[in-house]
Formats: structure tokens, C-alpha cells, sequence
């Protein structure tokens, strides 16, 4: 991973449309493979189509919230080790993010540098 971005897929978890193509546009801009979900229950059928180098994890969904994906990404061996970003736009993020083993959080909205940054530092 690391120097080859077009190995580096990342799948963008949102729940809101705008903000998941913003996100999957500013990384595809920079070279990464970009899957997206709109809810937990989404993210896990991808998640078993192809396996991505990271998880960008909005928590606050329908259908299957960010925190029960995450029992449920754990729960699998071959899913386990994918690490997560969490997005929120709630308060406490840090302590949520921590919580769910996260390697690190973003408040929402993104900023994109800062997303570019993140992921890089991640994958």
C-alpha cells in the first residue's frame, strides 16, 4: 500500500449522497479507488465484493449505523484488520472514534485537504 494509490481502494461509508461523492470525487482526484456505501448493511456487501485498504465510517445511518458495522466488521477475521476513519458530525467524536478502534476521525463537513491528508497517512 502507501506508494501505489491505485491499490489503496477505499470504501466511503454516508449516509448523505452529497457528502459521499464530494469524498469519493477528492480521492479519485488523487489517484485512490473509491467504493461507496449508504448505510452499514451496504458497506458489508462491498466489503465482501472486494476488500479495501481503509474505511472512511460515517456513524449516524439508517438502516445499519456506523457502530454496528464496525461489531459486525470485527466480528469477521478477514475483515478485522481494515482500518476505519470515522466521520461525524456530532459532538464527542474523538472519544467515539476511539471507542470503535478507529485510526483517526474527521469532523463533518470535510475538509478536503484534510481527508487527503488522513488517508494518506493512513493507507
Amino acid at each position: 500500500m502507501g506508494g501505489d494509490r491505485a491499490s489503496d481502494r477505499i470504501l466511503v461509508v454516508e449516509d448523505d449522497p452529497d457528502a459521499r461523492d464530494e469524498m469519493a470525487l477528492v480521492l479519485r482526484s488523487e489517484g485512490y479507488d473509491v467504493a461507496a456505501a449508504g448505510d452499514g448493511e451496504e458497506a458489508l456487501a462491498e466489503l465482501r465484493r472486494a476488500t479495501p485498504a481503509l474505511i472512511l465510517l460515517d456513524l449516524m445511518m439508517p438502516v445499519m449505523d456506523g457502530f454496528e458495522f464496525r461489531v459486525r466488521q470485527m466480528q469477521d477475521p478477514e475483515l478485522a484488520g481494515i482500518p476505519i476513519i470515522v466521520l461525524s458530525g456530532g459532538w464527542d467524536v474523538e472519544r467515539k472514534a476511539a471507542a470503535l478502534g478507529a485510526a483517526a476521525c474527521l469532523q463533518k463537513p470535510v475538509d478536503p485537504a484534510t481527508l487527503l491528508e488522513t488517508v494518506g497517512a493512513t493507507v
